[in-house]
């Protein structure tokens, strides 16, 4: 998958510049959507245990608590791990996707390079599965990996592909998803509604990085927003329903907002001071007394 050359990582998340010479500026559409709290302590102390359960070599650990700790400090990290093979995986099937739609384009590609990088990972099923809904679906590409900007809310982020399906204009965003117990893909996520009406308003689209160059966004008028998800037994396209589309991008700008907010806040300075013990005057001895005074 192209990374971004505008694309910035920073303390405050994925952020964009306008060009190469030029500073960060604004956050990605997926910082801004990472603002939502997502509760997945449950899913992290589930891996754990999973992982400890799974451990081969558990009976030998029990006799031994040097061993149980260096076990349990493995298992703490199964979470982790998880989410960065995940993550990692999901970068290989997006290149994978994006090489198709250059070669379609007719431009310089690297299709069998990415397919062999996938066969290496022992994910040849996913791309067979992408070539599949890609014929199926007789997608003619318009704009892969495309990077567009809106100033009025203050965001950018790049759009898996643009292209057109059936004559109509698509945003298509895709989503590396694993299998069922039942052996179909695993479902998206609504929020992906979110990361596509945020890239139908955008305002620019990006012409040349190294100059900053960028050009009036022509694929926002009432084009087909999908989430595509591609799993290794089928691929599932779902397209966003329009008449939710306005409260998800309300929710999108509350979300930009907050991400304002947490900006404001981390800049700010320290949050809690110190506190010293109050001081008072030293009280006068009674006379006689043999207390201290």
């Amino acid at each position: 998958m192209t990374d971004p050359l505008l694309a910035h990582a920073t303390e405050y998340g994925r952020m964009y510049a306008r060009s190469t010479s030029e500073t960060f500026s604004v956050p990605s559409i997926t910082t801004v959507i990472g603002q939502q709290a997502h509760d997945l302590d449950g899913w992290f102390g589930y891996m754990g245990a999973s992982s400890l359960a799974k451990d081969p070599e558990l009976p030998q650990h029990l006799s031994s608590p040097a061993k149980m700790r260096q076990a349990v400090n493995r298992a703490a990290k199964a979470a982790e791990v998880y989410r960065d093979d995940a993550a990692r995986r999901g970068d290989r099937v997006h290149g994978y996707c994006e090489q198709v739609a250059l070669r379609a384009l007719g431009r310089p590609h690297r299709v069998d390079e990415a397919r062999a990088e996938l066969v290496s990972n022992g994910e040849e099923a996913f791309a067979a599965r992408f070539d599949e809904w890609w014929e199926l679906y007789r997608v003619e590409p318009i704009a892969p990996e495309i990077t567009v900007w809106n100033a009025s809310v203050g965001y950018a982020g790049t759009l898996d592909l643009v292209a057109k399906i059936g004559g109509r204009v698509c945003l298509i965003d895709y989503k590396t998803k694993g299998t069922t117990r039942d052996g179909t893909v695993k479902p998206l996520d609504n929020k992906v509604v979110m990361q596509l009406v945020a890239g139908m308003k955008a305002e620019e689209s990006l012409v040349d990085p190294v100059a900053g160059e960028w050009e009036p966004w022509q694929y926002g008028e009432n084009p087909i927003l999908l989430a595509v998800a591609i799993g290794e037994t089928e691929v599932r396209p779902q397209r966003a329903n329009p008449d939710v589309l306005k409260h998800y991008w309300w929710k999108f700008c509350a979300l930009k907002r907050v991400w304002e907010m947490s900006a404001d806040v981390s800049s700010a300075g320290t949050a809690l001071l110190p506190v010293a013990p109050p001081s008072y005057p030293a009280a006068a001895a009674v006379a006689g007394s043999t207390k201290l005074a």
